[in-house]
This record gives structure tokens, sequence and C-alpha cells, in this order.
């Protein structure tokens, strides 16, 4: 998962409570359920000695916002500044969870995913294009159509007049220059507001013109639902399903593509990855993580010098490894709450793994170099 959405979050203040919920709606008691589940959660936050500001500020986001559609997950994560992060999952996770710490729990959300990145929703046909442009998380930013200026976009049935050259030339050119009017315009929203996908629906010829009229950076980000044309009538709830299966696929494909990166990295001379929690910390402080592959840490812990020492620019598996560093141990962090949010603040993807790998200490990383000292310094 790209990091860069959680930035502002790790560098928010804290303390931070964070809950992941099973948010579901397809029951009749579905309100009453999400209501006992989040009294427990609100419990576990004022004994662990959450703010009471910051515990209601989570209660009325899970409340008091639009009910989920089926079956739902939701993260909540709030500071003294209020809510900091409120998104959908994918899927719900299998328990609920509450935490009261120095920094933001975001495993959960890398493993579950969000309902969404920003994303673009584009309807395409050589006569125009409807498009949205939605938030992470899902609630709509902007919408609108883009309708090409001239015609005809349909070859001729029979011969037309004299003079006015071949029809069927005609009609494939301003077929063109309408997919262009659509390209150019998603150009735009990708430069403007840089969403992570554009999914696209329409016909096959309409997507393969779209291709081709595509820049690079339209090109990558264009992901066709296939889901029939513009017209046809395609239902709300069938997008969502299809950009919920996408989503999930390509999950799993960065799964497996880390897994496999982490093995090969780790096989390299000079080594192209880590694992275990010493030398990932130091590939971290170093800042040469370019993705950090997260297992099971249990309750694992790392320390710190502390915010006037760098905070978790320090991050150490020990207080005798942060002493032979020159700093004084100043915090102890659970390592699953701390190594990702130190991945974010370099600017490293975050993946969690399932079964298919287990690095050592529940933690590994891919490097974007080969290490400048020894990964356990």
């Amino acid at each position: 998962m790209n990091s860069t959405r959680f930035r502002e979050l790790a560098t928010a203040t804290g303390p931070f409570a964070t809950i992941y919920i099973d948010d579901s709606h397809n029951t009749e008691d579905a309100a009453h359920t999400m209501e006992l589940r989040w009294r427990a959660l609100r419990e576990e936050l004022e004994s662990a000695g959450a703010d009471a500001a910051v515990v209601e500020s989570i209660g009325n986001a899970l409340l008091d916002g639009a009910p989920a559609v089926g079956p739902s997950g939701r993260a909540v994560i709030a500071g003294p500044d209020g809510v900091l992060l409120d998104q959908h999952l994918i899927r719900p996770p299998v328990t609920s969870v509450a935490r009261y710490s120095p920094v933001p729990y975001l495993v959960p959300l890398v493993e579950h995913g969000t309902s969404a990145p920003r994303h673009v929703i584009a309807a395409v046909d050589h006569a125009g294009a409807d498009i949205e442009l939605f938030e992470a998380g899902g609630s709509s930013l902007m919408r609108e159509s883009v309708e090409g200026e001239g015609y005809p976009i349909h070859h001729a049935a029979g011969a037309e007049s004299p003079g006015y050259g071949d029809p069927q030339q005609r009609s494939d050119e301003q077929n063109r220059k309408n997919i262009r009017q659509i390209a150019d315009r998603l150009t735009a929203i990708v430069d403007s507001d840089n969403p992570e996908l554009v999914f696209a629906i329409g016909e096959l010829s309409s997507m393969s013109d779209l291709r081709s009229a595509a820049p690079e950076r339209l090109a990558e980000r264009l992901v066709d639902l296939q889901l029939g044309a513009r017209d046809s009538g395609i239902a709300d709830d069938d997008v969502r399903k299809a950009v919920t299966t996408e989503l999930e696929l390509r999950q799993n494909r960065t799964m497996a593509d880390a897994a496999e990166s982490l093995q090969a990295g780790l096989g390299h001379r000079p080594a192209l990855a880590v694992e275990g929690l010493t030398a990932v910390c130091g590939a971290l402080r170093n800042g040469e993580v370019e993705t950090l592959i997260i297992g099971d840490l249990g309750d694992a812990t790392v320390f710190d010098g502390g915010d006037a020492a760098g905070g978790l620019d320090t991050i150490a598996p020990t207080a005798e490894n942060l002493s032979e560093l020159g700093l004084a141990p100043e915090r102890t962090l659970r390592a699953d709450e701390a190594l990702p949010v130190a991945a974010v603040l370099t600017g490293a993807d975050l993946v969690r793994i399932d079964e298919r790998v287990a690095p050592r200490d529940g933690i590994g990383a891919v490097l974007r170099y080969a290490p400048r000292t020894s990964a356990d310094d």
C-alpha cells in the first residue's frame, strides 16, 4: 500500500485513539449491534486513559454518519485535534480493536485495505464520458460529463451526397477526436487531483481507443472494470462490487509480489532485503526501506529517543542498542505501531503479509539499495 495517504496522520500530534470495528449493515438489528460494539471499544479506550473528548469524537463519527451498505469494516483514528482518519475497509476485521498509544495503529488498515484510495470512475464511449472523482474511503468530490464536439460518430448506412468526403473516414476521425478529448480531461484530473486509480467502464473499442490516446501517467492508472457499455444501465451497486473485487485482486498481487521480493532480496549479495527487528530498525533509521513487510509482530516492543531527539527517526530494537547510538531511551513503543509509522515518515510502502512468508520477528523490508553499513549496527 502506498503510504503517502498516511503522511499527514504520521506527523499529527498524539496520543492517538485507534479503533477498528465491524460496522456491517446487513441485518435488521445492525444499528443496535453497532452501538454495542462501540460501547465495548469505548470502555477499552477509557480504561487505557484516552481523553474523553477524543473518545467522544470517535463515537460521533461512528454513530452519526451514514450507515454502511452490506458487510463493511471501519477504521477511525483520532487525536487531540479530533478525528484524523475515518474510512471504510474492503472487509470487516475479524475482531474489533481499540488502542490508545503515542503513535497511530495502522496494521489493520493495511491488512483490510481502505474501501478505495482516491480514484476516478469514468463511463466512456466514442460520444463522451461521465466522470466522477472519489476521495479515499468513497465520498464523491466531483462529477461531470464530457461530450464530444463533433458528429457523426457512427458510420453512415449508405452513400452520402458528393463533396463531403468518405463518411467512414469522417466518423473514425470524429471518434478519435472525442476519445482524445476524454483522455485529455482524465489526464488533467490525474495531474490536479492525483487519484491512484482510474476505473473505466465502456465497450471494447472505446476502451482500446482510450488506452491508445492516454499518456503514460494516465495509462498506468487505468483499470477496465469490464462491465459493458456506458449507457447500458449498469447499477451503482454493480460498480461498487467490481471496484471492491479489483482492489482485493490488487491487494493479493501486492502480497505475492512482496513475498517474492523479500525472498529474492534476502538471497541477493549484497542483500537487497532484511528481516528481524534489529536489521529493520537499522534500515529505517538509514532511510533504506522501500517496502516494509509486516507479519505477526505479537507484543514486541521497540524504543526511540523521544521527540526532542528525533522521535521515530531514532527507532531501535532494544534500549541497549539505542544507548550505543548515543541516545537515552525515552519511549517504549509497540513494534506493530511504531515500525509502520516510521516507514511512512521515510516514504516507504506498507504491505501486510499472510502465511506465504514468515520473516524473522514478524518483520521484513525490501531495500531501496544495498545497506551502506551492516544491517545489525
